[in-house]
């Protein structure tokens, strides 16, 4: 599919494949801003890059995030998260209204590395163990809001790793995805994560054992990335992340994404 050019009926197969698999994979994409931008609105409301130091959004282009380690002839990054590895995560999700579908587009790429993983939250749920699902029906987890995935302090917010006291929102365990209602684990990071109403104690060993069985491999896809790549994801039923690679080679990719239509329901 050329989603430089599609169509109304190519729409309708993309929203029910994007509600059917949770992530969607489009190669030897040759997309302008525009063409990015103009697509990612079948998904829903394109959300602007907040300027600061943790995003950067292209000049006149306000909906797209640059998410790169290269840097601009000042020396400053021209974009956002580096080199480095980004941990499991679902997108801002310490919003009370968390983005819906991302969207990355691969620009430019180093030999290896940066690969992206995806976590399929409706088959971790479906495949959780009764015990440790009866552990966490009708509770809440607390989704931390002092860190990002790249374990850098988020602007305006005083370190904390004391999950009891630091900032975030609690969201219900299992969602009701709002397209499908099908159940689906929300987890968000496991950094400062809280099961509302558990001793820190147990709430730790709870997510623990949540994180561990929602990212083995049977969940997860792993993707190596080829230049014009556009990978996409819903916040609301996968995790997400990446791996480091050698900061010496250039990465550039453009990414996108839709706010939120809704407050996550419990199932």
């Amino acid at each position: 599919m050329d989603l430089s050019n599609f169509s109304g009926e190519d729409a309708e197969f993309v929203l029910d494949a994007y509600h059917t698999h949770s992530a969607l994979l489009f190669r030897e994409q040759d997309l302008s801003h525009e063409n990015l931008i103009s697509f990612s609105y079948l998904f829903g409301e394109v959300d602007e890059a907040p300027e600061n130091q943790l995003k950067k959004a292209v000049p006149g282009k306000p909906q797209i995030y640059v998410v790169s380690n290269i840097k601009g002839e000042n020396g400053k990054p021209i974009g956002s998260l580096g080199a480095g590895e980004a941990i499991w995560h679902a997108d801002m999700s310490d919003r009370e209204n968390p983005p819906e579908a991302t969207l990355l587009y691969a620009v430019e790429l180093p030999p290896a590395g940066g690969d992206t993983w995806i976590a399929g939250m409706a088959a971790a749920l479906e495949g959780m163990p009764d015990d440790l699902r009866k552990k966490i029906e009708g509770r809440s987890i607390k989704h931390d809001g002092t860190y990002n995935s790249g374990g850098f302090v988020r602007k305006g917010v005083e370190a904390s790793d004391d999950p009891l006291t630091c900032p975030g929102t609690l969201h219900p365990a299992i969602c009701a995805h709002p397209a499908t209602g099908k159940p689906v684990l929300y987890l968000g990071r496991r950094r400062n994560a809280y099961v509302d109403g558990l001793s820190l104690e147990d709430s730790e060993a709870l997510l623990d054992a949540l994180w561990a069985h929602a990212t083995q491999d049977a969940y997860c896809y792993a993707h190596r990335w080829r230049k014009g790549d556009l990978l996409m994801w819903d916040n609301r039923s996968t995790l997400h992340r990446r791996d480091e690679f050698n900061p010496a080679h250039r990465r550039m990719m453009l990414r996108t994404q839709t706010k939120g239509s809704g407050i996550p329901r419990a199932a």
